[in-house]
């Protein structure tokens, strides 16, 4: 890989992980386009950790206080709010970790096309438009329930299919809830937290398993890349959510959608 391909999907990785746009999506058109070469498991690996560090880093010391509460919980049963809503980014990444386990294959083999893609964009663009045009906007994630959880997990499952976006579904998923934008997109990052950490290593163990030649360059600077890119991109997003709201997300996905369907579905 070239330094132009590295940084241009580490970028893309960083940037659209967080987003409500589908780094999916553009991790697999980028290099369609410009008629790049599949970058490979380990460079996917490699951003898919550069974005774990960034989420880790920016959202550290709410982790360790969950973390330590769920820990609270578990042995000496002391209960609290930051210890329900560990158990909840548990419980909200499990449906989506066992339709991975069961339908990945699938996914990977099958759905990953442009049009597949451009419906995909289109339709879940349109439904959180519609999540942040009717939702009250009023809880907060303190004040989620194990069926908001729940809920918002199935919401989650939807993310295997390329182009719907993670973080876009489940803010969708916490906006028809009543979740502000802010608090669908806090509990948003930090569902990804175990999510990025089980697919990483998965692929890791891919990695591991292969006969394939790792290009220590492209992983490391792809990292690096991808970690300060998103965690640039987690910071701007809270800023500015409240402000801007979803719409400007939704009518990049329909320009993108219509215009992957005017290229590769006629």
């Amino acid at each position: 890989m070239d330094f132009e391909q590295i940084l241009s999907l580490g970028l893309l990785q960083g940037l659209t992980e967080f987003l409500p746009i589908s780094s999916s999506a553009h991790l697999i058109l980028l290099p369609l386009i410009f008629g790049w070469e599949d970058q490979g498991l380990a460079f996917d690996v490699a951003v898919h950790v550069g974005t774990l560090v960034a989420v880790v880093s920016y959202f550290r010391k709410d982790i360790v206080r969950l973390i330590k509460s769920w820990f609270a919980s578990v042995f000496r049963r002391q209960h609290t709010v930051d210890s329900k809503l560990a158990w909840y980014v548990i419980v909200g990444t499990i449906p989506v970790g066992i339709a991975g386990l069961l339908f990945g294959d699938y996914v990977e083999t099958t759905l990953r096309s442009p049009v597949v893609i451009a419906i995909a964009t289109i339709v879940f663009g349109l439904l959180l438009w519609w999540s942040d045009v009717v939702g009250k906007r009023t809880r907060v994630e303190q004040g989620l329930t194990i069926k908001d959880a729940v809920i918002i997990g199935l919401f989650q499952v939807l993310a295997l299919i390329p182009g719907t976006s993670r973080s876009g579904i489940t803010m969708t998923g916490g906006l028809f809830l009543g979740l502000s934008r802010e608090a669908c997109a806090r509990f948003s990052f930090l569902l990804s937290v175990p999510l990025i950490f089980l697919s990483g290593s998965l692929k890791t163990v891919e990695l591991v398993n292969s006969s394939l030649l790792v290009d220590w360059f492209s992983i490391i600077v792809g990292t690096v890349i991808s970690a300060l890119s998103a965690f640039l991109c987690i910071a701007l997003f809270l800023k500015a959510l409240e402000k801007i709201g979803m719409l400007p997300f939704v009518i990049y996905r329909l320009l993108l959608g219509s215009y992957l369907l005017v290229v590769y579905g006629f």
